[in-house]
């Protein structure tokens, strides 16, 4: 069974699980498990892939473990992208209603009024956020590791989330500052957000799985650090250079928002700023609008420095697993993803 089958078999499980008990409760609570599990489909999985990755390379053999342990970080995962979008008063991912989303339509539709349904629905979500969050550490318990590993993996899934809190927090401080935060600033923040329970924690919990020696869990963080970052990076141009068709995200939210990403933290250090700076945050901000944008953020550099970050980024968490402590499959595909995040930059 490949590695993502495993991982959706765990979570196939406990969904299942979770749905029948909640039936005792009421179709209403059957419903919100529904809308959760819904939330926890159709992704990549990368953060359970991490976890494989690092176990299987370092030479683990129990594969249930580690896909519990994939399927915790893929539910923690789950958790802060429904707390997310509440945070951002966001009703759609991917195109369709997410939790807020469809519990706000099912409220509209018997004729609550706008601003009241909208309370509900993320009301609903915060309600689902908070039950994928407590069943990743459960997820965890569930392993059937030894009682000493289990701590270890505990600690990390801990410190990932205690970590993105930080940066989440920052991210929302950044939304209301006065003045634009530094290129250095974001770094920070993303690393903190999105980074570290995306990247490092999950190879590291992937290493300390199969018993590997603290330093190759510490290299394997460092690993994660930069390519994590640099996957920020690319996240952030693919929101407004991107092929919407092929990311399945808008390359107009990120500037109406005024998303503070690199790229835009980079402009404001140039001459092209003054022009722009009244369109980016623009809650109306037209089509024509975002070309004019896009047109000064290549012309005042801010794309190509962007684009060459990430690329600096990947290369130094390359130089970290440049190692003999690291076996050469797990190289070659740690050297892959470090392509995969790159060839999303066209």
């Amino acid at each position: 069974m490949e590695r993502q089958a495993q991982v959706d078999a765990v979570l196939d499980r406990f969904f299942s699980l979770s749905k029948n008990r909640a039936a005792k409760f009421g179709a209403e609570y059957v419903g919100l498990w529904k809308k959760l599990e819904s939330s926890a489909s159709g992704g990549k999985r990368f953060r359970p892939r991490m976890v494989m990755a690092a176990y299987e390379g370092l030479g683990g053999l129990d594969a249930d473990a580690a896909a519990y342990v994939g399927a915790a970080f893929e539910l923690l995962h789950t958790a802060l992208i429904v707390h997310d979008d509440v945070i951002d008063r966001d009703f759609s991912r991917r195109g369709i209603p997410n939790v807020s989303g469809s519990y706000r339509d099912i409220a509209t539709t018997a004729g609550i009024p706008i601003p009241t349904a909208e309370h509900r629905g993320m009301s609903a979500a915060v309600i689902a956020g908070d039950l994928a969050l407590f069943n990743s550490y459960r997820l965890i318990d569930l392993s059937g590791v030894d009682a000493g590993i289990r701590g270890l993996l505990l600690e990390i899934l801990d410190d990932a989330l205690f970590a993105s809190a930080a940066g989440e927090l920052i991210d929302v401080d950044f939304s209301v500052a006065a003045t634009m935060p530094s290129v250095e600033e974001v770094l920070r923040m993303e690393r903190l957000k999105t980074a570290v329970y995306s990247f490092e924690a999950p190879l590291q919990a992937g290493a300390v799985l199969a018993g590997a020696p603290q330093s190759v869990v510490d290299r394997l963080g460092r690993y994660g650090c930069e390519i994590g970052i640099a996957y920020q990076i690319v996240d952030d141009l693919l929101g407004v250079f991107g092929l919407e068709e092929q990311t399945g995200k808008s390359t107009i939210g990120d500037l109406r928002e005024g998303k503070r990403t690199v790229l835009i933290a980079h402009a404001t250090t140039t001459e092209h700023w003054a022009e722009i700076r009244p369109l980016v945050g623009k809650a109306d901000l037209s089509l024509a609008e975002a070309t004019r944008i896009r047109s000064a953020l290549e012309a005042s550099g801010s794309r190509e420095f962007t684009e060459s970050l990430a690329r600096e980024y990947v290369a130094r968490a390359l130089i970290t697993i440049n190692d003999p402590e690291i076996p050469a499959p797990m190289l070659a595909e740690l050297e892959s993803v470090a392509r995969g995040v790159l060839s999303r930059v066209k």
